[in-house]
């Protein structure tokens, strides 16, 4: 009896990091990539999110995503990366970019959601997108200079490697760590991937203290 107690306490004191969270598993719930990614802060444990602004799962997406950000864990870092699988993406990833060296993408990034998604615009034009920033204070030069850029441009070849290194099929998708990837069909929906996601750094935190 005495040793059926130790082996109790024993289940219940080294039991599987990750207990609340039963049916998560490696290759249904997320992918571990081939070989891990650098991140941006290797003392911390980064969540990576790769987007379109022309997805309607990204934009539904967001508001929760924004949410589960308010609560974070304090040793995680999170990641924007645009997407890119073809020409159109490719403009989006540049738009972002060029806000993100403007110093306007807080503002610019849900406005650029509302847009496509609640105003209809395709925003596929350097026109279109030139008139958005400009009614958030970028004057038209700067906006232009900056969309030219070369920075701007090494940014946007650099997130068409990353999502091919990554090996993403769709987006939303995120990453864990430059490690796991999992997205809304691995994980059944947009709450599941955020659930996935607090095991995977709870899993990675657990990791980091061995």
């Amino acid at each position: 009896m005495k040793l059926l107690r130790l082996i109790s306490l024993s289940v219940l004191l080294f039991a599987p990091l990750g207990v609340s969270f039963a049916g998560i598993d490696e290759g249904i719930e997320y992918k571990r990539l081939p070989s891990p990614m650098p991140t941006v802060d290797p003392k911390k444990i980064e969540l990576l999110e790769l987007f379109w602004y022309g997805c309607p799962h990204c934009y539904r997406f967001e508001p929760k995503l924004k949410k589960w950000l308010k609560k974070k864990p304090a040793n995680v870092v999170f990641v924007r990366v645009p997407a890119i699988f073809n020409p159109r993406w490719g403009f989006h990833a540049k738009v972002y970019y060029t806000a993100e060296v403007l110093g306007v993408l807080d503002k610019l990034h849900d406005a650029l959601f509302e847009a496509i998604h609640v105003q209809r615009k395709q925003m596929k034009t350097v026109e279109e997108v030139r008139k958005l920033f400009v009614r958030y204070g970028v004057k038209p030069k700067d906006f232009d200079k900056a969309f030219a850029s070369f920075m701007v441009d090494a940014k946007v070849r650099r997130a068409k490697d990353l999502t091919r290194r990554y090996g993403i099929s769709g987006v939303p998708s995120l990453v864990v760590n430059g490690k796991y990837v999992t997205d809304g069909p691995m994980a059944s929906s947009a709450g599941g991937m955020l659930k996935v996601v607090d095991y995977l750094i709870e899993k990675e935190s657990a990791a980091s203290k061995q």
